[in-house]
């Protein structure tokens, strides 16, 4: 899936990905919105991937949507 499509789709998709990262809050999910960028930056944020490692998890998980 690309990030387009998880803009477009992010109410239906935001679910599975709080799944995945418990962590992240309702408001980080507000913010992020669908953004692979505000995605990337929250991941860092609480988790403390380095950002090529925050890209890379982001990307394989949307893969698997």
């Amino acid at each position: 899936m690309n990030w387009d499509v998880v803009e477009g789709k992010w109410t239906e998709i935001k679910g599975k990905v709080r799944e995945k990262w418990g962590k992240l809050t309702d408001q980080d999910f507000t913010h992020i919105a669908g953004k692979k960028d505000r995605l990337v930056g929250r991941l860092q944020q609480h988790y403390g991937y380095k950002k090529d490692e925050a890209e890379r998890e982001a990307d394989t998980y949307i893969d698997t949507l």
